[in-house]
C-alpha cells in the first residue's frame, strides 16, 4: 500500500510540477497588441493564476508528504500521532490528520 501511495505521490508531484511550468512559460510569452484580444487573454489569465496558486498550493502539501515519507511519519496523525485510515490516505495522500483529528 505504502509503494503504491508513493508512487501516486511522485506521478502527481511531476504532473503538476509539468502544469507550473507550462503556465509560466505562457505567461512569460507576451499578450496580443489587439485590444479585444487583450480582453480574452486577461479572462484566461484570470482562470491561469488561480490554476496556478492551487497546483503550487497541492505540490507544496505532496512535497510535505514525501518528506513525511523520507522520516518514515508518513501515516501517523500529525496531531495525535495515531494511524491515518488507509481509504483516507488512498484518496487523500497528502492529507495529515486522521478523521478525528480533522473535525
Amino acid at each position: 500500500m505504502n509503494k503504491e501511495i508513493l508512487s501516486s505521490l511522485l506521478e502527481k508531484k511531476y504532473e503538476l510540477q509539468r502544469r507550473i511550468s507550462a503556465i509560466e512559460a505562457d505567461f512569460r510569452k507576451g499578450r496580443s497588441q489587439d485590444f479585444s484580444e487583450q480582453t480574452c487573454e486577461n479572462k484566461n489569465n484570470e482562470v491561469l493564476n488561480e490554476i496556478h496558486l492551487e497546483a503550487k498550493i497541492e505540490l507544496g502539501l505532496i512535497s510535505q508528504a514525501l518528506i513525511r515519507f523520507e522520516n518514515k511519519e508518513y501515516g501517523f496523525c500529525s496531531q495525535c500521532n495515531g494511524v491515518i485510515h488507509p481509504k483516507r490516505l488512498k484518496i487523500l495522500p497528502y492529507i495529515d490528520t486522521c478523521i478525528n483529528c480533522a473535525k
